[in-house]
């Protein structure tokens, strides 16, 4: 792993936990140190990295002290709603630039967030999408690929669209 990919997987886990995913201990320990091992500095990443077993109830305060000290803390809008859309933009992004299969990233905004906004309109063709790849079967006569591209195409209109401020 690269320094700046151990810097993105900070980044990842750091805000699939902003958005309420819970991730283990030694979860947070593992990424701490493979992100040592990538030349990424910082004490409290070294402290994370080194905790023992019986010291695991520490690692959710040392991962986010790290994430301090290296700039990567998430800052998750207080207001549930926007915080959903925060969470769709970011997952968007993730798909377009090829971080995030568009399978997953697709179902995860529909049962993330769309289902939870009370389907927008403008989160619609991301909505098909999903359900057209959660449902696709060889017989279909499409191939998969056509369906995952669909869905990066439908995240990329996605990201041109200003965030809903109080349209939503």
């Amino acid at each position: 792993m690269t320094h700046d990919e151990a810097l993105k997987e900070l980044s990842r886990v750091a805000h699939e936990r902003a958005f309420a995913g819970h991730f283990a201990s030694g979860t947070l320990m593992k990424v701490g140190l493979d992100a040592l091992l990538a030349g990424v500095e910082s004490e409290s990443l070294a402290m994370l990295a080194g905790l023992g077993r019986n010291e695991e109830l520490e690692a959710s305060d040392l991962f986010e002290r790290a994430l301090h000290e290296l700039g990567l803390e998430i800052e998750v809008p207080p207001d549930p709603r926007s915080a959903k859309w925060a969470l769709a933009y970011w997952r968007a992004e993730r798909m377009v630039n090829g971080y995030l299969d568009p399978t997953v990233g697709a179902l995860r905004i529909w049962r993330d967030v769309a289902w939870d906004l009370d389907y927008p309109d403008v989160l619609q063709p991301l909505v098909v999408c999903a359900y057209n790849l959660d449902d696709w079967d060889e017989n279909w006569g499409v191939p998969i690929e056509k369906l995952e591209n669909d869905a990066i195409e439908a995240a990329a209109r996605f990201l041109t669209q200003q965030p809903p401020a109080g349209r939503d």
